[in-house]
């Protein structure tokens, strides 16, 4: 979500296609239902935004919303198989589409291995220092 052209939010890579502001915004309105789904509640909105800092800015708050739900006491208002199954999977596959727009568009994201990348409970969006390599 960080570090592309200005350009990058306007890309398309056809007449019919959602640009990456439409898809982070999608993205983020499916962030809130997550939250509201966790809260107990079938709640949709969609917000419209062509602003691409704009845009990140809410995705990385939604995200931490979401997770800070997930991470406390409270109860879950639907199982958490249906919100993996349901809106996460959704974010998932929005988010691969982003990833793909960048390279299509010159800009892509940076290799990461997402099985040895440094994940901190409660960290959504910082940067973090990479992790320490592991020799066999």
């Amino acid at each position: 979500m960080r570090g592309v052209p200005a350009e990058f939010s306007d890309f398309r890579i056809g007449p019919a296609s959602r640009s990456p502001i439409e898809i982070l915004g999608h993205i983020c309105d499916v962030l809130d239902w997550s939250l509201a789904m966790a809260e107990g509640e079938h709640r949709w909105s969609e917000t419209r935004s062509t602003v691409w800092r704009d845009q990140v800015d809410r995705f990385f708050q939604a995200l931490t919303d979401f997770d800070d739900y997930l991470a406390s006491d409270r109860e879950l208002g639907f199982p958490i198989t249906q919100l993996l199954q349901g809106p996460v999977a959704d974010s998932f596959t929005h988010a691969g589409q982003i990833a793909m727009l960048r390279r299509l568009a010159g800009s892509p994201v940076k290799d990461e291995n997402y099985a040895k990348a440094n994940i901190t409970r409660g960290v959504v969006g910082a940067e973090q220092p990479p992790a320490e390599p592991e020799f066999d």
